[in-house]
Order: C-alpha cells, then structure tokens, then sequence
C-alpha cells in the first residue's frame, strides 16, 4: 500500500529548485557570456568568479560556522551543473574550491579550519588539491614529494603535476611523504600557501578543453612551513585523500550532467529551427531516436549524481561505491551525449560558432580527472566484492 508521503520522500524539496533557479539566474547572465571567450583565450574566467562570489556560489560547501553558505552536498552538486551548463571552465571554481578544502573538513584542526575556511568563503583566495605527480598518477602512493621535519617546521621538496587552478589559488593541500618506508601510511598531507617561499608554478599546460581553468605543475623547493599546518595526524595524508576523493567524485559527476545539459539544451533547439527537405529535423525519426537517447542517458545520470550527493552528506558506507559510479557513469554519458549534439548540429556543430564542440572538448576530462574510468571500474568491482551474498 503506498501514501501521497510515501511519493514526496522522492521528489527533491523544492529549495533545491529555488537554488538551481537562482544559479541558472546568476549563470545565464554573468558566467555564459564569457564562455567561449574564456575558452578562446585559455585565461581564468575572473568576471565569472566575480559573479559568482558576489552570489556565495563559489564555494558553496563552506559551512556556516566559517563564513560560508552552508549549502549540502546535493545543493553544491545543483550548484555546479548549473555553472558547468553555462561554462565547464567556471564550474572548476565551487568544484576545486570543495576538493582541495574537503580534507580540512574532514580531518583539520579546528584552528585550521577557522585560519583558512573563513578566507574561502569570503573569495579572498581559492583552494587547489595536490596529488598527482609525474610519476604517480592513478598509483598515487607512489608519490615522491617529500616532508621532513626540522624542529617546529617541515621542509618539502618535490613536484605536483596536473593542478586545477595551480597559480590561482592561494592556498593547496599537498600530499607528501613523511615515512618513505610505510608506503601509504607514510603519506601526510599538509596546507601550503602560494606565497611560501620554494613555491613555484610550470607554465600552463594546453588543453583539449575546460581551458579557462589554469593547469599547472606546482613545485616545492625547501618550502619551509610550520608543524600545524599539517592537516591530521602523520601518516593519515594518503586515507585522507582518498576520503576526498570519495566525496568530490560526485562533484565531478554533477559537472559532467552539467556539461551534458548543456549541450542538450542547445542542440534541441537548433533542430527545431534547422531545416531540410522543407521541415524542421526535429520532425525525422532518426534525429527523435538520437534526442530521445540523450535525454534518457542525461536524467540517468543525473539520478545516480543526486543519490551520490545524498550518500556524501550522510557519510554513507557505500559512498565509495555511488561515488564512483556517478562519476564513471555520469562522463561516460556527458561524452555521448555532447558528441551526438555535435552530430545534431552537422557540419556547424563542428565549428567554434556554435558551443557544442567546446561542450564535447570540456566533457573529455571528466572521463579522466578525479581517478580515470578504468580506476572507477575498478573501485566500484572491488566494493562488489566486499559484499557478502
């Protein structure tokens, strides 16, 4: 027997609405305008941080108690496919601003948090995530970057490759190595600041896309920083990182359902102008069936995002698994559905005159960023089998 209730524990509460309302308000007229200049031009989107942090959706995620918005992790995730919609580039902003501050949320000093928390909420500076290395990519343990103590301080040494915002951002947590004999468990993870002194940044790398978000190796050299900006207990840096990544997985998956809805949005409404054989396209069946896939596979994935956040906000046992299965599936579906719109569009779709290339360009990396696919296959089989019965 079901009840009206029983029916409403399934549909969003419409504050959820009133806050993609306000962000699409907010995107439609400050942060689209300057999307394809910003991928024409590589150069960081600043107009759009502006118009998102006079809004409070540059990092959203902060809690109440720091400044912040306060906004849950359904409500960041609603906030980052609206930004994604408008430009992929801008929604990088609340998206890195949340993985590089979520290991302070996680397991930072209470005076971390207030040394730095407030700071991001207020926009006075970004927060980038710093993981990767030449060397170590999807085997981040295998990480080289080392930390040594000297008395109140630790000096680090070594290189960060891949850094969303490197450059831009003011602040970065950074993985290094404190015991090189504990492999994993002798990875910390420690607040730097840009303008330590050792610290450095490669020049941008050029990207396929999200190319208004600044890529760039960032190096230490005797970067000398106190004690307590470690961030946990030593040793706890590499379980640390993971936990993030449990959490801003699904960051990127609301990216790419963003991305996606984007190139949805317009390529539906080209083919209701376009015509050939003396009627718009959108009447064929063949271009239907194409529309049809699209819409399924986008709303697909965006169920499976929502149910993530909501595992992320709970702190759910099996967030590993949603997680990572939002994220796989929510990109695999965002490079299907931009690359169809491409098609959809014909021969314009393939021109810089029309945005849906640069939405098919910006949906690659989220198949990559954040832990490839095949780490996420991988992730999600090793869950299954944990699994008894």
């Amino acid at each position: 027997m079901t009840t009206e209730s029983s029916f409403d524990v399934y549909r969003l509460p419409e504050e959820y609405d009133e806050i993609r309302a306000a962000v699409r308000d907010v995107c439609d007229a400050r942060v689209a305008p300057n999307a394809a200049e910003t991928d024409e031009t590589s150069e960081f989107p600043k107009a759009s941080y502006d118009a998102l942090r006079s809004a409070d959706f540059h990092a959203p995620h902060i809690p109440v108690e720091y400044g912040g918005a306060g906004a849950d992790a359904l409500a960041t995730a609603i906030v980052i496919e609206e930004v994604a919609r408008a430009c992929a580039s801008s929604s990088l902003i609340p998206a890195v601003n949340k993985l590089g501050t979520m290991p302070l949320l996680l397991a930072g000093s209470d005076e971390l948090k207030q040394r730095y928390l407030p700071q991001v909420a207020r926009g006075e500076g970004m927060f980038s995530y710093c993981l990767s290395e030449p060397e170590a990519g999807s085997d981040a343990a295998s990480m080289t970057t080392r930390a040594v103590r000297d008395g109140d301080h630790y000096v680090l040494n070594g290189v960060k490759r891949w850094i969303t915002n490197a450059g831009v951002s003011e602040y970065y947590t950074v993985f290094a190595v404190t015991d090189p004999t504990a492999r994993s468990r002798g990875i910390s993870a420690f607040v730097v600041e840009k303008s330590d002194s050792g610290v450095s940044f490669g020049a941008p790398e050029k990207k396929l896309g999200i190319k208004g978000s600044p890529t760039r190796e960032v190096y230490f050299d005797n970067v000398r920083i106190p004690a307590d900006r470690m961030i946990g207990e030593p040793g706890t840096g590499f379980v640390t990182a993971m936990r993030t990544l449990d959490h801003t997985r699904v960051t990127i998956a609301a990216q790419a359902v963003g991305i996606a809805q984007g190139a949805l949005d317009y390529a539906r409404g080209y083919i209701r102008e376009r015509k050939q054989f003396g009627k718009p396209i959108a009447e064929f069946q063949g271009i239907q069936f194409m529309l049809a896939d699209m819409g399924m596979k986008l709303e697909a994935a965006r169920q499976m995002t929502y149910v993530a956040a909501g595992k992320s906000e709970r702190g759910d046992a099996d967030l590993t698994y949603f997680g990572a299965a939002a994220k796989c599936f929510a990109s695999d579906a965002a490079m299907e559905i931009t690359t169809d719109a491409v098609q959809l569009l014909g021969g314009y779709g393939y021109t810089r005159d029309y945005p849906v290339e640069r939405m098919m360009r910006d949906a690659k990396i989220t198949q990559i960023y954040e832990g490839t696919n095949q780490v996420q296959r991988i992730v999600m089989a090793r869950e299954l089998l944990k699994q008894v019965g």
